[in-house]
């Protein structure tokens, strides 16, 4: 298990304990993001936006 695996691994147990489940595209994106494929600001900036469109 690589080391961004098991950063997600921990992300989805924490969020789980909270009765929150992640989808894959929540966990491969987080991955992205430890991994430099992505930008965790950017990828924040697009989910703020997201929902806010929701609400």
């Amino acid at each position: 298990m690589s080391d961004a695996e098991r950063i997600v691994a921990n992300v989805n147990a924490s969020m789980a304990m909270e009765g929150v489940t992640l989808t894959e595209e929540e966990k491969n994106r987080i991955k992205d993001c430890i991994e430099g494929r992505k930008s965790f600001d950017e990828e924040i900036k697009k989910l703020v936006e997201y929902y806010k469109k929701a609400v």
